[in-house]
């Protein structure tokens, strides 16, 4: 088994949104046998729940699975638009994978800022294929949090640690490609995908 990332239930609880980035596209050469949720029953045990991609936002990232067996504890979708800099959030997820455990793992951080996706670039120069192509799609807002998150804390809920409603899903990968390409150095900063743009692709999944 090859841990991918974090994801969280939603909806009507048989549905599991995480990144877009942490599962694999399948094309050629992949050897994923299944695609499956690995469901926590209580301290000590753990289930395996089978998944189909049902949906796709490759602009924020986001991916959206069905899972098999009974629904999970869908968490609340709330409105990131009244989140403020200063804002205390939590997130959980699972840091280096499996690799301490299959144990989640809870995190603070303020809200720090509110920021474009991309960098201004001084000149044309400076930009790369990537920066261009986002671009060209939109410099939409990101949450920039002074907290610290791993690569398997990709896809982790970013709630209100005191009423668990969502407001964002944390992502390194795409963000930090786009944000910190500047940097020579990682800066340990975690950021996060507003949750309005989670709620805009749920209700197109739901919409005929």
């Amino acid at each position: 088994m090859n841990f991918l990332g974090t994801g969280f239930a939603v909806g009507d609880g048989t549905l599991v949104i995480t990144n877009a980035h942490v599962i694999p596209d399948g094309g050629e050469g992949s050897k994923v046998e299944a695609l499956v949720v690995i469901v926590a029953k209580n301290e000590t045990e753990t289930e395996l729940r089978i998944t189909t991609r049902v949906g796709l936002d490759r602009e924020h990232d986001l991916l959206l699975l069905k899972i098999s067996g009974p629904p999970l504890t869908a968490m609340e979708i709330g409105d990131s638009g009244t989140a403020r800099e200063g804002q205390v959030f939590a997130f959980t997820g699972f840091p280096i994978g499996m690799i301490l455990g299959f144990h989640p793992v809870t995190h603070r951080g303020m809200l720090s800022s509110i920021t474009p996706i991309v960098l201004p670039a001084a000149n044309s120069r400076r930009l790369d294929s990537q920066s261009i192509l986002q671009l060209k799609k939109s410099a939409f807002p990101v949450f920039q949090l002074d907290g610290t998150a791993y690569p398997g804390n990709s896809g982790s809920p970013l709630y209100d640690p005191d009423t668990g409603i969502v407001y964002g899903i944390i992502n390194m990968v795409l963000i930090k490609g786009l944000k910190e390409s500047a940097l020579a150095q990682p800066s340990g900063i975690t950021y996060a995908i507003p949750s309005s743009y989670l709620r805009d692709f749920l209700q197109k999944k739901k919409e005929p």
